[in-house]
Order: structure tokens, then sequence, then C-alpha cells
């Protein structure tokens, strides 16, 4: 049932459920919802997309709330472009969420809540985000965090008081979780309910693509649907890379290098004898000398510690030097003058009383310098390697705080700059079909569509190996739609599509007139005037939907919400024509038989129950504070989103 119930979320209620979450995000600073409502700098506009009560919301704000909105649902998804986030519905959730909240905080001020300075306060200075590396609230780090938003701490700590007062007025009301029985009985029965019927489908092949458009008709098309054709906003990258091969010269070891360290490290070329072992570490002397006696009884080590309850301990290639380390010296004296499979003990560790078997004794020969300089060269290379990065990493660092501009930095640190395409935040060339996404550019482009024109550059890590990268955003490329004379024959196909679609719903919709006024769907198919498939017959019960965990054909969604005796049409997936839809037959489930079934039902209610309240709740406050939305200017506000229109960037 959970797919019916889910269906509900679809309204109001899932942007009020959603709401919910996003302020408790918001306080926590996790995921940046925290967007200015009520002025963010010299970039306004005076159009207002809503007025709320005494405030109002412009069109900069909401153009600057829709793209925070689209980068945090990127982080999702990061193949999500604007395009399909509007069409998805994401503008006006964003707009919902944006009136409701400067609502709530009217309303929670008509009733004189207060929300003090000092709790604020304590959010910011709490925040696991604002915390430097001693774990205490660092002010650099919320500077940046007020130059990234492009606020204020006035305008931030505005924006946390909204989002306070709204969490105060839907928490009680949000967490409601009871659902009686008698209300959860009608949805448990409709999960029996069955339905018969019958659908009909209207291909676009009955149709045919008929002939090539004319240019005016094809310009008539190009301009109804830019969004169509529209490239998503693209970002032009600047980059340096720092990696082992920008610091060869520096991270190369010298003769006099290698000979130090093999020097120092003498111990580790020297001649040594390793040895295998197998230990047994007892708690006592009593019981070490019966084990050590049933050993040398003829009893196998491990076999005899097993029986004593203990678990051996295999030792495989230890010098004297690292089995003394870890037990003792006399130890280490004992084990390493016994003789290849001797038992050595009970010998006193700093865990107890060790038995131990010398299982292999092996004589490793020393290294000369010459036999050790391959792995001497490619250690000090690697610790050159990193330190030199480091080096550059830490100067270039400065630089940046200091305020040095990327082409300052690379000049003075002697990089290669380069400039990537102009890519989409998925990394791909639009201007390049045949083009791959180069993945070692990935964060580069991350990083610059997460960054504003004029922003310091920044320091991103590329590789596991300590190598990173110099990042500037040097051209933002707005979303634009593709000139007419480049597309010219993908757009003349969608037009023809678009017409036999058209052609194949006239067709269906005169079915459906026919159908209504009594005449059987075969016959009216027949009428058609072109070849049909015959209708077929669909019988199902509420429950077999809910169930599918692939959703219900869209046919069969529509039979379960349709007036008896009547026809519907709906269009088919993938646009591949019509499809009718006739209900022949309703019978009514009833669950009063069924109480596992009621209890299920009022379990998932309960879960929504909380959300309805809210919904309820904030229509109240809207009615009551009063909000006039402006549609030519929210129409605006989505066109310039679409690259259909100019707008000032906010």
């Amino acid at each position: 049932m959970l797919a019916f119930f889910r269906r509900i979320t679809k309204s109001r209620l899932g942007v009020f459920i959603t709401f919910a979450v996003l302020i408790m995000i918001a306080v926590a600073f996790a995921a940046g919802d925290v967007s200015g409502l009520g002025g963010k700098g010299s970039s306004m506009t005076p159009t207002s997309v809503a007025t709320i009560g005494k405030a109002k919301l412009d069109e900069t704000d909401l153009l600057s709330d829709a793209k925070q909105a689209l980068g945090e649902a990127q982080q999702r998804q990061p193949t999500l472009d604007m395009a399909a986030f509007v069409a998805g519905g994401g503008l006006d959730q964003t707009l919902d969420r944006s009136v409701d909240l400067v609502a709530f905080e009217q309303f929670a001020r008509q009733q004189d809540m207060v929300i003090s300075r000092a709790l604020v306060d304590k959010q910011i200075a709490e925040a696991p985000s604002l915390r430097g590396m001693d774990g205490k609230f660092s002010q650099k780090l919320y500077d940046q965090l007020l130059a990234a938003r492009r606020m204020t701490d006035a305008q931030f700590h505005d924006e946390l008081f909204r989002t306070a007062y709204a969490q105060q007025l839907v928490a009680p009301t949000s967490g409601a979780t009871s659902v009686s029985e008698k209300l959860a009985l009608p949805y448990a029965s409709l999960a029996l309910e069955k339905r018969a019927g019958q659908v009909a489908f209207v291909p676009i092949q009955a149709v045919g693509a008929g002939a090539a458009p004319a240019a005016a008709e094809l310009q008539t098309w190009y301009t109804r649907n830019l969004g169509r054709y529209s490239v998503p906003e693209r970002r032009i990258v600047r980059f340096a890379m720092v990696t082992a091969d920008t610091v060869k010269a520096q991270a190369t070891p010298t003769d006099a290098e290698i000979a130090t360290v093999y020097k120092a490290d003498a111990a580790r070329y020297a001649p040594a004898e390793k040895r295998d072992l197998i230990q047994v570490t007892v708690l006592d002397q009593k019981a070490a000398d019966a084990l050590v006696a049933k050993v040398k009884a003829g009893t196998a080590i491990d076999v005899a510690a097993r029986a004593a309850g203990l678990e051996p301990q295999t030792l495989t290639a230890f010098d004297k030097a690292g089995f003394t380390a870890q037990s003792s010296a006399a130890a280490g004296t004992a084990v390493f003058s016994a003789a290849s499979g001797a038992v050595v003990g009970p010998v006193r560790t700093t865990l107890g009383w060790a038995v131990v078997k010398v299982a292999k004794i092996a004589q490793v020969p020393g290294k000369s310098l010459d036999q050790a300089k391959p792995e001497l060269v490619a250690d000090l290379t690697k610790q050159k390697t990193l330190a030199a990065m480091s080096k550059v990493h830490d100067a270039l660092d400065d630089g940046i705080s200091g305020g040095s501009t990327f082409d300052e930095l690379v000049k003075d640190k002697k990089l290669a700059a380069l400039n990537s395409p102009a890519l989409t935040i998925t990394g791909t060339d639009p201007d390049n079909a045949a083009a791959k996404p180069d993945p070692a550019l990935t964060p580069l482009v991350q990083a610059a569509f997460q960054a504003q024109q004029g922003d310091t550059p920044q320091l991103v890590q590329i590789g596991q190996d300590g190598s990173f990268a110099l990042v500037s955003l040097g051209k933002v490329v707005p979303a634009a739609p593709r000139p007419l004379a480049q597309i010219h024959d993908i757009a003349a196909r969608d037009f023809q599509i678009d017409r036999a679609q058209k052609g194949a719903r006239k067709i269906a919709a005169d079915i459906v007139a026919k159908v209504s006024k009594g005449i059987p769907l075969a016959q009216a198919l027949g009428q058609a005037g072109v070849a049909l498939p015959a209708p077929r017959p669909m019988v199902a019960a509420r429950k077999d939907i809910m169930q599918n965990p692939r959703g219900a054909p869209p046919e069969l969604a529509l039979m379960f919400s349709m007036a008896p005796k009547s026809a519907k049409l709906i269009e088919a997936p993938n646009g591949a024509g019509w499809l009718i839809v006739q209900l022949d037959k309703t019978e009514p489930g009833d669950a009063r038989s069924q109480p596992q079934l009621v209890a299920g039902a009022r379990g998932q209610l309960s879960q929504l129950v909380g959300g309805e309240y809210v919904q309820q709740f904030a229509s109240a406050v809207r009615a009551e504070i009063g909000v006039k939305r402006n549609a030519a200017a929210i129409a605006q506000v989505r066109a310039t989103l679409l690259g259909q229109t100019p707008a000032a960037q906010p």
C-alpha cells in the first residue's frame, strides 16, 4: 500500500514534509537552504514575485534560491540540469518554501513569539562546519561562509531567526503520529476494490510523419519550444595542476642524500638473522612449565597449547630487535641463542610467561649502497615529492589568503595554466559530441560550479598521492537555446512527431466522445478511419497495483481513478501515442474482516498525518498573513532559468 499513500505526498503535503526536514538541516548548517529572502545586495530588482503580508519576495531572490536549490539537488543527482529541475517542480517548490518561511515568521511575530539572539549565536558557534582544527568556533570559516553566500552577518542572522520561528511553529504538529482505526478503514478497504475495463491504443504511426514542415512552421515550433533545445549552463575552468611531474626537479634525490640515508639506516641493510617462531603466552609460570614439559615429551607445541585452552601465535621473519621489542630482553636473548627446532622457556615477558619454539632460522645477507640504491631512490623520491608538493600547496594557500589572483599565483610558482572547454556540471562538452568527460577534470568542474564570478582561486585535491590543482572560474556561459540552423533536422523531426501525436490525440478524442455516447469501444475504433489495434480487457484489484514495485501502468492507474461506465484519454509512455481507457465495472472492497490490512493502513497514515496537519496549519497562516503572487514575474524567472530570456545574475 505504500505506493498508494506515497501518491498523497505529491500534493503540497509533500512539500511541507520536505520543508520540515529542511528546517532541521538548515539549523545544523548541513544543507545550505539559508538563502536571503529580504535583500541580497545591489543586484536586487524591484519586481516582486510574491507579496507576503508586509514583505516582498523579489525576482532576484527567487533566482538565487532556485539556483541554490538546484545545487543541493545536484549533490544527490549530478546529472540534473536546470531544465529538468524546473520541469520537475523544483522552482514551484522553492517558491512555496520561500513564501512559507516569510509567512511563518510574520505570523510568529504577530503572536509575540520571541527567538533570542543568544540562541541563534549558539547555533552558529556550535555548527560543526564552522569549527576549526582546535574544535572551536572559527571566525575565518564563518567569514568564508558569509562570502560564499554573499550575505552580511545581519542577513545571515535574519535567515536563522526565520528558520527558528518556522521550526517552533511546525514542530508540534509535524510530530503527530496517531490515526484512529475508523479513519484508516476506508483507506484499507480501497486496497480490496476490484475494477474491470478495456484499453485501446492509438499509435502515432497510425497518423504518420506527414510532409516536412515549412520554414515558417519550423520557426514557430522552435520559438515555442526553446527549452527543449537549450544547452544547460556551462563553465570554463582555469586550472594549473601540481603533480609529481611538476616538482620532479626538486624531488630527485642526490647521491649525498642517498648515502646519508643509507648510513643512518645501516642496521636495515646489514646482514641479519631472521627466525620463524611459534609462541604461546601463559599467565602463570606453573602452567608454562607444564606446557614446556608436554612439548619436550613429543607433543607439537600448537596441539599442546590448544589442549590447554591457549592459542599459539606464529611469528614470521623476526629479527632479534623486533622480537625483543614485543617481548623482553631476556626472551630475545634466549630465543635467538637457541638452535632451530629448540623449545625455549618459559621466559618472563611483559604479558606473562612465553614458551617459544624456533621453527626456522634464515641468514639474510646485507645490501651494499649500490644494491640498496634503487630502494633508497624510490623512498626518497616519494618523500621529497610529497614535501615539494606540500611546499607549493602552502605557498599557494598563503597567496590566496593574501589576495593574489590566479594569474599571479601561476606566474609566481611557474605553473602551466590551462583552460577547459565550456563544460556542463557533469563535465560534458555540448559542442563536441565525440568528447567524453575527463574523470581527472571532474573535481575541478564541480569546484567551478560551486564558485561565483570573481571568487578567489581554490585548491582542489586530484589524487591520493598529494597532487592537487589551483582552480579558478574562468567564465560562466548561461543556459541558452542552440540556433535553429544548428539543429534544423532535429527540430524538423520533433515537429513531425508532435504533429503526429496531435493527430493521434484527435483520433483518440473522437473515439472517447463516441464511447461516451454509448457506442461500444471496439465499434468506435473501427470507425476511426485508420487501422487500430483491437481493445484488450483489464481486470485488477487496487492492492495489486499498490504492491507493484515498478509502479502501475498508466492505463491501469487511470482506471482506478475513473467513474464507472466512463472513458478517458491518457498519453502512452514515451510519446508513442494515446491510450483510451474504459471502466466497465467496479466492485468496492471491505476491510472490516481483515484487521491486519487496517492496521497496516493505520500505520502508514500515521507517518503522514503530521505533515497533513502542517499543510493545514500553513494554509491557515498564509490566509491570515495574506499572500499575493505575481504570475508574470514568476514566468519571467522561469524563462530566465531556462535560458529563454536575459536577466541580471543574482
